[in-house]
């Protein structure tokens, strides 16, 4: 059984998720440190629990979600996976984390691998299906486990909200069929990690969210 732990990370309080089953395989996703103690308190749970990553996951590759991504690189050898069609943004991410007063050096935002809709990314017993729904982003993915009844949603789905669509490759229309015709279609009790804020559930974002009712 998949275990969670997420962390806040930087001013921009973006949610950095730590899974793991019973192996102590481990991934993360969206690694979001920012300044050395964000970066000593993912690396001291991540040795607490004595857990071998194998995976680092971005659901998508706006600067504030791969902050950490240089820091993780350093520290495990592991470049991060994400969807190709956001690979074309990543200069822009640089730049607008520089004028946030953050640097995204290289190899902060080489991207190593690439997930497709219909991948199943695997560690330890566990997998995660790969959802590619973009209009946050050209390639915001959502990973889904059915074992564990959660997704992680990056900045696709929040709680009574959306992610915002009038950045570079935005597409309003993309978001909310790809939210409508494969999130609102898992089951009610699904619970929903976002990618900022707290836990919700698709019933919940079914009945009360206000840009899909």
């Amino acid at each position: 059984m998949i275990q969670i732990k997420s962390f806040s990370f930087s001013p921009m309080a973006v949610n950095t998720f730590v899974l793991w089953d019973e192996t102590n395989e481990a991934v993360v996703i969206d690694c979001a440190c920012s300044s050395p103690s964000e970066e000593a308190t993912l690396t001291k749970f991540i040795t607490d629990n004595k857990l071998t990553v194998k995976r680092l996951l971005n659901t998508h590759l706006h600067f504030d979600h791969l902050l950490g991504n240089g820091f993780f690189y350093k520290q495990y050898g592991i470049k991060a996976t994400a969807h190709a069609d956001d690979v074309k943004h990543l200069p822009l991410s640089a730049q607008r984390a520089f004028a946030f007063g953050f640097n995204i050096p290289e190899p902060g935002y080489e991207i190593d691998d690439f997930l497709n809709e219909g991948d199943a990314v695997c560690f330890g017993n566990s997998e995660l299906q790969v959802l590619h729904i973009p209009g946050h982003s050209p390639g915001s993915l959502v990973y889904y486990s059915s074992e564990g009844q959660f997704i992680v949603s990056g900045d696709v789905l929040f709680e009574q909200s959306i992610g915002r669509t009038d950045l570079w490759g935005g597409n309003l229309d993309l978001l909310l069929q790809g939210i409508r015709e494969k999130l609102f279609t898992l089951p009610g009790n699904t619970i929903v990690y976002p990618g900022h804020g707290h836990a919700t559930t698709i019933g919940d974002e079914k009945q009360y969210n206000p840009f899909l009712r």
